[in-house]
């Protein structure tokens, strides 16, 4: 029997342990999206305990500990951080064969030197055991960045922020990891919310452009994105509930928007029409910029009204959504691809089903000169456990090129979630060390070991282009 999560968790061959431990973990890790707050990097906060940096606002504990019949005060509500601790381990416990059991014990492993598990009884002596160690100097979230071997973090911002703590942290010769801002325009785009005309007034505001057309609306876009791309932005991040295409004319999408701002209803083939001409005309700018586009979507959110109501959006009540259409997907690149003017692009879908139809897609607009141009982008969300990866490399090699998979990033809002670089690694060199040893692929080290090296982390460098 293995020892519990030992050095050579999930390396079952002796091939999976040399690629690992000599390749995959020899290399740094980049983490080209997240949502972590910049503005935490930027005054370098400490936590006051564990429950702080584990619990806030981290809904996928939040799901499993109500899936455990926890009360919503242990959860989001006005318990003690211990108290909430104290439901976390109890849950824990529950969850063999989560993801979340294994990115749990790989940080109190690596951040805290806990090889123990964690669980009801064990639990005073974790949170006394992390606490103590949050206390030093070497838990500040610059030093967690710095310990875990990341040299450049990409946030996700919106046109309308003002990047402040970017260009602190940029100015600051004390630190050397980048942290650059990401594109995110989700809310300048989603024209149906009930919000969207009052966020168009602060959008009029920083960019100096009055917003009272779809005309007036790109002029403003543009001014933003120069200043992104100013402050070292070169990608972008959209959250779609599909890549939609419904397109139409200058006058009619016009026309919507016109509608829009004076209150007018929009009727759901308006929507389209119009997120269909936003998409279009910001991917053509991401052309202009060379930066690179990255489309998520696949879910479907905010299901459970009731708790909605209470705690608002991000809380742990999203799901996947089995629509969407490969055949609009391949329309929506094509409109780009028809004119030269397609960025780099990876495609994110939280239904695993759609791995296939995303690797057949990706290999329609490949191009001369760009290795990966589009990619599959990694395992998301609900996806991100041992399965998911699996399937979704096995589906990426089975339709493309592996080799040119520019690998994991953590999407997520802990400094300890860096991990998850490593969970992946660990699952790619098991994946390639099987098919090595089954005589699938030559046993190569200087071959194999470069691909897993690229894999991890070089590919990304190269594809976005990154000064590292």
């Amino acid at each position: 029997m293995k020892q519990f999560m030992d050095k050579d968790f999930l390396l079952s061959t002796e091939t999976a342990k040399k690629l690992y431990h000599e390749h995959a973990a020899a290399v740094p890790v980049l983490d080209y999206h997240c949502h972590i707050n910049p503005a935490e990097i930027a005054n370098d906060r400490k936590f006051d305990n564990i429950a702080q940096v584990w619990l806030g606002g981290d809904h996928y504990k939040w799901r499993q500990m109500r899936s455990n019949g926890v009360e919503e005060r242990y959860i989001t509500g006005d318990a003690s951080d211990r108290e909430k601790f104290q439901k976390w381990a109890e849950t824990l416990e529950k969850a063999i064969g989560n993801p979340l059991y294994h990115w749990s014990h790989l940080e109190l492993q690596r951040y805290f030197g806990y090889t123990g598990a964690l669980n009801t009884e064990t639990a005073e002596e974790v949170w006394n055991l992390c606490n103590a160690k949050l206390q030093e100097d070497s838990m500040s979230v610059r030093n967690i960045i710095k310990q875990s071997g990341v040299t450049l973090i990409c946030t996700t911002d919106d046109p309308i922020d003002s990047l402040e703590w970017h260009q602190q942290i940029a100015a600051d010769d004390t630190f050397d990891v980048q942290v650059l801002p990401a594109w995110r325009p989700d809310k300048a785009m989603n024209i149906e919310k009930v919000d969207y005309v009052s966020y168009l007034s602060k959008l009029s505001k920083v960019s100096g452009v009055k917003v009272s057309t779809f005309a007036t609306l790109k002029e403003a876009l543009q001014k933003r994105l120069a200043y992104f791309a100013a402050n070292g932005c070169c990608v972008s991040d959209h959250a779609l509930e599909y890549v939609m295409y419904t397109p139409a004319s200058d006058e009619e999408i016009d026309a919507i928007f016109v509608k829009r701002m004076q209150g007018g209803e929009i009727t759901r083939d308006e929507e389209l029409k119009f997120k269909t001409a936003f998409m279009v005309f910001v991917g053509k700018e991401y052309h202009k910029l060379d930066w690179a586009m990255q489309l998520h979507y696949g879910c479907k959110r905010d299901n459970n009204t009731f708790r909605f109501n209470q705690l608002g959006p991000d809380t742990g009540y999203d799901c996947i959504d089995n629509y969407a259409p490969s055949s609009q997907m391949a329309d929506f690149l094509n409109a780009l691809n028809a004119t030269d003017q397609m960025p780099r692009t990876i495609i994110y879908s939280l239904n695993p089903n759609d791995n296939a139809a995303i690797g057949t897609i990706i290999g329609c607009f490949q191009d001369a000169g760009v290795a990966g141009k589009i990619q599959q982008g990694s395992a998301w969300w609900f996806n991100d456990h041992k399965t998911g990866m699996t399937e979704q490399m096995v589906s990426l090699a089975n339709l493309g090129l592996l080799g040119n998979f520019i690998g994991m990033l953590t999407d997520s809002r802990s400094y300890l979630s860096y991990t998850r670089h490593e969970y992946f690694r660990r699952i790619l060199c098991e994946l390639v060390g099987n098919w090595v040893e089954n005589g699938e692929y030559p046993n190569d080290e200087k071959v194999l070991g470069k691909m897993i090296e690229n894999i991890s982390y070089y590919n990304a460098v190269k594809y976005f282009g990154f000064n590292l």
